[in-house]
């Protein structure tokens, strides 16, 4: 009855583990602030389907990524970057900023789910 138990956990943990995509999988998609300056300002991913978004602060000032449709906020030190997983989103634009740049034009930027 032991082994029984164990073999049914051992399955269902393979089962659970074989529907899940790692994160190292996903598709990366690069985005940099520079001194206020966002690049690209338009970004394009998969709607529905998880991705990872690489924020770079290549500049020599803090930056901060910032939305609030995606519920995303990360403060990044000069030539600093970070990475943030993003479960599946529905097709739309999102709009980001450099929250200290927020008001300059260059500050702000958009990803587009298709």
């Amino acid at each position: 009855m032991r082994r029984l138990v164990f073999a049914c956990l051992a399955i269902l943990a393979t089962l659970s583990l074989a529907g899940t995509v790692r994160a190292d999988d996903l598709q990366t998609f690069r985005i940099e602030i520079k001194d206020g300056v966002i690049t690209p300002k338009q970004t394009e991913v998969p709607a529905n389907k998880d991705f990872k978004l690489e924020v770079a602060n290549t500049g020599s000032i803090p930056a901060e990524f910032e939305s609030k449709q995606l519920r995303q906020e990360k403060v990044l030190a000069p030539g600093k970057s970070v990475t943030i997983t993003i479960r599946g989103i529905d097709p739309g634009e999102y709009q980001f900023v450099d929250e200290f740049h927020e008001n300059d034009a260059a500050g702000q930027g958009v990803i587009v789910a298709k």
